[in-house]
């Protein structure tokens, strides 16, 4: 199969049949790759294994398969080895050369499209493993069934043999191994460890009973252990016994419990496997996270809609019976039922309607009454069985009611002033002259002294700066009405023109008047810096959440060291890290005939410096915010941001780089 595009070296008056262009085999992927993958970026450059793993995993639905491991190489290839059938490598009747071949050279290949080989899939369009052949620069496929073991080599998405027989086997499964093509990936082809992590213990959450592995040999030469033995590569193993129960402790491990245990449900309601399960915490918010197939739909659908109805109508129905609500002052609306509430919302559908390409949202109706009575059914029967569980969520309801109504006239303030057009900006806010959103950006800066130095350096027409005033709330910790009391986040909210609210979701924002297209979080290179940075985006998360989805939100990244040489007028250079500054200094001659400045903070910089290295398009590093999982983003901000002080202090032993930190 083949994908058309118009030649875009061709003058538009002349257009015509000549104008079309016809793209062979996987010359389309390699054309506009992001097309198929997402970006050619670092979450471009990890898709490429999540859509060989989801292949085994697809294995592992039909029940063929339950051990994958993942190996990132030396030379930051990727091997995905399953003990699944084994891709088949028999000669295609229509395409006339073996089936291996096919389903790694041509779109829309595979055997997902014939419901006798997979009944559900998450690699719904069968473009996964032909995009990875396409876009690497080396492709080996190791096949083991039938008692044989079979093999084809790959480059650029074009075969370099036929396939071939190697051996004997006395097992069966798939081994690809694959080096993403430099020329494609431009930015890095380097792999990250706790990024392809998250996604394999996800993955094993999901899919109980099947066991992944990742290794990773990229071990520098003399590493050793914390008990100082030598080590080769480090490895982890995700497995999970009771899948969704454990993936919402997992998920909930940093907060405090309101109910001892998940509640959990696993049924097949008209041929539709459901699982999920459901926490309640002392906090105040909702954190519901839905997958069809295991695609982690982030915009939901009809089976998140399913669940909620559920989960209210039946909490709700209860209440209203054992007389628990007969007390309360307040109006009870269905958010209150979802404050403090961890729940994995988890459907297999032979069929899945997507609605977009993105396979974010569901679109199938028949999924959210199924969803909807089995949440039902197994709600009802907790509550009965467990009456003071059930007495201690309907209190928290209440006590989420009374917190939203206090929460609504804080926000309301907030609200009246981003609403009014540029009338009552915060006073510290220097805005810039250009308003077409699309060209602005605001920075957000720490302390009045960087935020002076910002104003000063900026470009005044399309860059605005809004200094902070000491750290922002850590929301985290803190109920919603605190949030919008603080004149910091309400600065925030006013600056960036968004409204927020309304009597269904108090932290829904309308981005219709959004002022700036890009929100810089400009903090100094330090620890202190960081902890600031940290704090913002637990804002944006909990908060804003829309404007990281759309791509909206950056942090910059100032320069850690100005070098430059002693002798004569050299142009001062700058470098982003210790390694990067190792380099300059070798490259000018040594520790003795070079200048080093340690920026400690932006305050240090002047207005030109600040410009140049962090401010000035040309020359500036901005690196966008995303959220690549969002139910692991969740665990993170929790732990950093929450009240359990041993995870926080366990994650910053092994994450920390900062070796010197300021008295």
């Amino acid at each position: 199969m083949s994908d058309i595009e118009l030649k875009e070296n061709l003058p538009t008056e002349n257009y015509n049949a000549e104008s079309i262009q016809v793209l062979e085999g996987l010359e389309a992927v390699r054309k506009r790759p992001s097309m198929y993958i997402g970006d050619i970026g670092e979450r471009g450059l990890h898709h490429l294994v999540y859509e060989v793993v989801d292949n085994s995993i697809d294995e592992a639905l039909a029940g063929f398969c339950n051990d994958i491991v993942v190996v990132i190489n030396k030379d930051n290839s990727i091997t995905v080895t399953d003990n699944g059938r084994g891709i088949p490598t028999g000669m295609h009747e229509k395409e006339h050369r073996s089936a291996l071949e096919v389903v790694l050279t041509i779109l829309h290949a595979g055997g997902k499209f014939n419901k006798g080989s997979y009944k559900v899939s998450g690699g719904l369009h069968g473009v996964g493993v032909s995009c990875v052949n396409a876009l690497s620069i080396h492709l080996k496929a190791e096949i083991h069934r039938e008692g044989k073991i079979f093999v084809q080599e790959y480059s650029q998405g074009k075969p370099l043999y036929p396939v071939k027989v190697v051996g004997d086997a006395s097992d069966t499964g798939t081994i690809i191994t694959f080096t993403p093509d430099p020329a494609i990936f431009t930015l890095t082809t380097v792999y990250n460890y706790d990024t392809l992590a998250a996604r394999l213990r996800e993955l094993a959450f999901l899919n109980k009973k099947v066991k992944l592995t990742l290794i990773d040999r990229r071990i520098k030469e003399g590493e050793k252990d914390d008990e100082g033995h030598p080590i080769t590569e480090r490895s982890q193993v995700f497995y999970s016994e009771d899948g969704l129960k454990e993936f919402v402790k997992y998920l909930d491990g940093n907060r405090a419990k309101l109910i001892e245990n998940p509640i959990h449900l696993e049924t097949d309601k008209t041929g539709i496997p459901i699982e999920i399960a459901m926490q309640y915490n002392t906090d105040f918010n909702e954190n519901v996270y839905s997958y069809v197939n295991n695609i982690n739909t982030i915009e939901g659908g009809t089976h998140l809609t399913g669940f909620r109805r559920g989960l209210t109508t039946t909490l709700k129905s209860y209440a209203d019976k054992a007389g628990l609500l007969k007390n309360a002052k307040v109006d009870i609306t269905a958010d209150d039922f979802r404050e403090g509430l961890t729940a994995v919302v988890s459907v297999k559908v032979a069929e899945p309607q997507f609605e977009g390409q993105t396979k974010t949202k569901l679109g199938n109706a028949e999924v959210q009454a199924a969803v909807s009575q089995a949440t039902s059914t197994a709600l009802q029967n907790y509550l009965e069985e467990n009456p003071k569980d059930a007495k201690r969520i309907v209190e928290k309801v209440i006590l989420a009611a009374t917190a939203r109504q206090a929460a609504r006239k804080a926000r309301d303030l907030v609200q009246r002033k981003s609403g009014m057009s540029g009338v009552g900006l915060p006073d510290k806010l220097a805005d810039c002259s250009e308003r077409d959103p699309a060209k602005c950006e605001l920075f957000i800066v720490e302390g009045d002294s960087a935020g002076g130095t910002a104003k000063e350096g900026r470009n005044r027409f399309f860059q605005a700066v809004l200094p902070l005033r000491g750290k922002i709330l850590n929301v985290e910790k803190a109920m919603e009405h605190r949030v919008f009391d603080s004149e910091t986040i309400r600065n925030i909210y006013t600056a960036l023109g968004v409204t927020i609210g309304t009597e269904e979701d108090s932290k829904a924002l309308n981005l219709s008047k959004l002022r700036y297209h890009k929100i810089i979080i400009m903090a100094d290179a330090d620890v202190d810096g960081a902890h600031i940075t940290t704090l913002i985006l637990t804002f944006f998360f909990r908060y804003m959440v829309d404007l990281i989805k759309n791509g909206y939100v950056y942090c910059a990244a100032p320069p850690l060291y100005k070098v430059e040489k002693k002798q004569g007028n050299s142009t001062p250079r700058y470098c982003w890290s210790d390694e990067q500054k190792d380099e300059l200094v070798k490259e000018l001659g040594g520790i003795s005939s070079v200048r080093i400045q340690r920026y400690k903070g932006l305050g240090e910089m002047d207005k030109v410096q600040l410009a140049e290295t962090t401010m000035d398009p040309e020359n500036r590093i901005l690196k966008r915010v995303y959220i690549e999982n969002a139910a692991e983003a969740d665990r993170v901000f929790s732990m950093l941001m929450g009240d359990d002080v041993p995870p926080r202090r366990e994650f910053i032993e092994q994450n920390a780089k900062y070796a010197n930190i300021d008295a």
